[in-house]
C-alpha cells in the first residue's frame, strides 16, 4: 500500500514518510490524535505529544526514530475502528484528554475499546501511554486497558523539584529488550499500573508497575505510565549526559516495528 492509499484508506492525516528501508520498511504507524487533540492556546494548532510538534511538548524526534527504520507515520484523527485500524503495524494512544485540557474531550468508549482490542488480537502493536493522575483521564481509558489485564492508577509517582533529574531516574532494569544497553533513564510524575491475567511487569520499583506488557492473541500490548521520551526528554536539552532516554527511545521503536516480546 502506497502513502496515498494509506490515507484515503484510513482517513488519517499524514505526516512524514521515509524511504529507506532498515529494520521494518513502510511499516506504518499511528499516533491516535482523537482522545488527545490538545490545542495550543498560542498558535491555536494541535500540540503535545504529536508527531509536527517540534517543541518540547511534540513527538517529534520519536517520530523521527520511526522513519529512521522505515516506517511510514500518521496520526489518526478519528475513531479507532476497523478501516482506519487496517493498515497500521503499531497505533499509539498517549495522554488522553480530559475537560481541564480540552473544552470537549473524546472519550474511550467500550465499542472502540473492544474495536482496538480486536485490532491487537489479529497482530496488531498497541502502545499506551498515560501520565501522572493531575493530566491524564483514567477512568474511559482504563475501558481498553483492562482488555489487556491492566490498569492506570491515578497515582504520581517519579515527582522532580525544578531541576533535580535524579528525582525522576530509573537505574534498575530487567532483562527485556527495552533497556539493552540502559543504564539510566528519566520518567517525570508518573502513573502506576496494576496487572492481572496476562499482564506482566516490564519496570517496576518499590513495589509500583511504572511499564507493563501482554501478549493478547497475535498482538502485543505495551503500556508506560508516562508519554516519557517527548522532545523534552527524549535528548539531552534539558537532561544530563547520563540519561540515556535517546537509546530507550530508538530500543522501543524496534520493540514495536518488530512486534514486541514474543513469550
Amino acid at each position: 500500500m502506497n502513502r496515498k492509499e494509506f490515507a484515503k484508506s484510513t482517513g488519517l492525516l499524514v505526516v512524514a514518510l521515509c524511504l529507506s528501508y532498515t529494520v521494518n520498511a513502510q511499516k506504518n504507524v499511528l499516533l491516535d490524535h482523537f482522545y488527545n487533540q490538545e490545542v495550543s492556546p498560542k498558535t491555536g494548532k494541535p500540540f503535545h505529544y504529536t508527531w509536527d510538534d517540534q517543541a518540547d511538548s511534540g513527538f517529534s524526534q520519536f517520530g523521527e526514530l520511526f522513519r529512521e527504520q522505515g516506517a511510514e507515520i500518521a496520526m489518526l484523527d478519528a475513531e479507532p475502528d476497523a478501516l482506519n485500524l487496517k493498515a497500521a503495524a503499531v497505533y499509539i494512544i498517549v495522554d488522553p484528554d480530559t475537560p481541564a485540557e480540552t473544552k470537549t474531550p473524546n472519550y474511550m468508549n467500550a465499542e472502540a475499546a473492544a474495536t482496538i482490542a480486536r485490532w491487537v488480537k489479529k497482530g496488531g502493536v498497541l502502545l499506551m501511554m498515560s501520565n501522572d493522575k493531575n493530566n491524564a483521564e483514567f477512568d474511559y481509558f482504563n475501558l481498553l486497558a483492562g482488555k489487556f489485564g491492566m490498569r492506570f492508577n491515578k497515582e504520581l509517582l517519579h515527582p522532580v523539584e525544578g531541576k533535580k533529574y535524579e528525582m525522576g531516574a530509573s537505574v534498575a532494569f530487567p532483562a527485556h529488550p527495552l533497556f539493552d544497553g540502559l543504564k539510566k533513564i528519566y520518567m517525570k510524575e508518573v502513573s502506576s499500573i496494576s496487572c492481572s491475567g496476562k499482564a506482566k511487569p516490564v519496570l517496576a520499583e518499590n513495589g509500583k508497575n511504572l511499564m507493563a506488557e501482554a501478549r493478547y492473541g497475535k498482538g502485543y500490548v505495551l503500556a508506560v505510565g508516562d508519554p516519557w521520551i517527548y522532545n523534552e526528554y527524549i535528548g539531552h536539552s534539558r537532561l544530563p549526559e547520563d540519561f540515556e532516554n535517546m537509546q530507550a527511545a530508538k530500543n522501543l521503536v524496534r520493540l514495536l516495528l518488530t512486534g514486541g516480546v514474543k513469550n
